[in-house]
């Protein structure tokens, strides 16, 4: 199943939540409006809103709420994204200025709050103490995330133990609470709400370390955003962790260096000490191996064109070129 006809098979339920997006994202303060509708028009996967409804329609979900909470989680995860390029200093997401190079900090910070704020308004409407839980959790953990990403950043001697911990918390913990949100709607026991779970977290995090390996390997047009972007804000990912703990000892410095400095001045030495090291083909095997585990998961639910649309977005996740 491609993700064309994943997406085909929840095309109705999605246009629902864009259709629920535009008009929640309303303020009577016209730069919220308008900074607001700036980064939700930029476009991206929705993988995290689609994982809401593929996962509600597998366990066999027939009412409504999961519109909302699939616009819910698209809130949170673009407040996020409005708050990490003000703190990366980033100037380009999917092939577009970001909000903050054309708003400015203070705006995209503010606006990232608003909607945090009004992720929350939706869920008290739902009524539903259980999903409360759940974001407010969630919210929470992703902030956590965020700061041990700050911390690791410029530290050449960042584990890979230390920064899966940060995956797990800055990107997995969203596609986990997505998934989960699925079996909390059909009241199902405990024993597959937690499945759901493991299958979005591992998901998650299958796909952030191919965005890793992409880093330094896609195309630029098709990224959306520059070549070794994480490198110039002295991120040490995975990539560059395996060149620290296999590489020579040239290798190893130049690594040093630029994690702690910062740049794309030596661009060039950083990608053949990834290729030397096999860097990115061992980063891609354990995205491969997470998305195959959370495939497996999915024999909790019963067999349907959704469980099959799940299995396929896992496979897509480690599987990616943009």
């Amino acid at each position: 199943m491609t993700l064309d006809e994943i997406r085909k098979l929840a095309d109705a339920d999605m246009a629902a939540v864009n259709s629920l997006i535009q008009r929640r994202l309303h303020s009577d303060v016209p730069l919220v409006d308008q900074l607001g509708n700036y980064i939700i028009a930029g476009g991206g996967k929705r993988l995290r809103p689609l994982i809401v409804l593929l996962c509600a329609r597998a366990c066999g979900y027939a009412g409504e709420q999961h519109i909302q909470l699939a616009a819910v989680v698209e809130f949170i995860h673009t407040a996020t994204l409005l708050h990490d390029d003000v703190v990366d200093e980033s100037s380009l997401r999917r092939g577009r200025d970001t909000a903050n190079a054309l708003f400015g900090n203070a705006a995209s910070v503010l606006v990232g709050d608003f909607l945090y704020t009004r992720a929350f308004q939706m869920m008290v409407e739902a009524g539903r103490m259980r999903v409360m839980e759940i974001m407010a959790e969630t919210t929470n953990i992703i902030a956590e995330g965020e700061v041990m990403q700050l911390m690791n950043c410029h530290d050449p001697d960042t584990d890979e133990a230390r920064y899966m911990d940060v995956i797990r918390c800055k990107t997995a913990k969203l596609f986990e609470a997505s998934a989960r949100l699925g079996a909390v709607l059909c009241d199902l026991p405990t024993s597959v709400e937690n499945a759901l779970a493991e299958y979005g977290a591992r998901l998650g995090t299958a796909f952030q370390l191919m965005d890793d390996v992409l880093d330094y390997s896609a195309d630029e047009a098709a990224l959306g955003k520059h070549i070794g972007d994480d490198l110039a804000e002295g991120k040490p990912t995975l990539p560059l962790i395996h060149v620290m703990r296999h590489g020579n000892a040239a290798q190893r410095a130049c690594v040093r260096e630029a994690i702690e400095q910062g740049g794309r001045e030596r661009i060039g030495e950083i990608l053949r000490a990834i290729a030397s090291t096999g860097a990115l083909d061992y980063t891609r095997r354990l995205a491969v191996e997470e998305a195959s585990r959370a495939t497996q998961i999915l024999d909790a639910l019963p067999d349907s064109a959704y469980r099959k649309a799940l299995a396929a977005l896992a496979g897509f996740s480690a599987n990616r070129n943009h």
